[in-house]
């Protein structure tokens, strides 16, 4: 859970994040919504496949970038037994 919380505390993870809820993007379309240089963006995206935060499959030269829902929805889980106790 340390690691989840460690990619949300980042501005830039949210807002990737945020693209990849709207749709799955490679790393070169999310990067073209950013001020930031591929590499930064490319770090960022791995701190967030670490955290299992986000999905990543290769297509071809691709890879295409995707969010898991499942750990959002197991962390959002954790956060209400919280409010229940």
């Amino acid at each position: 859970m340390q690691s989840v919380f460690k990619a949300l505390n980042d501005e830039t993870r949210r807002e990737i994040l945020f693209l990849l809820q709207k749709q799955d993007m490679t790393a070169g379309e999310i990067a073209d919504n950013f001020n930031i240089s591929k590499p930064s963006i490319s770090h960022h995206l791995e701190i967030l496949r670490q955290a299992d935060l986000v999905c990543s499959e290769k297509y071809g030269q691709f890879i295409i970038y995707s969010v898991n829902t499942t750990i959002i929805d197991d962390l959002l889980q954790w956060v209400l037994t919280l409010k229940n106790k």
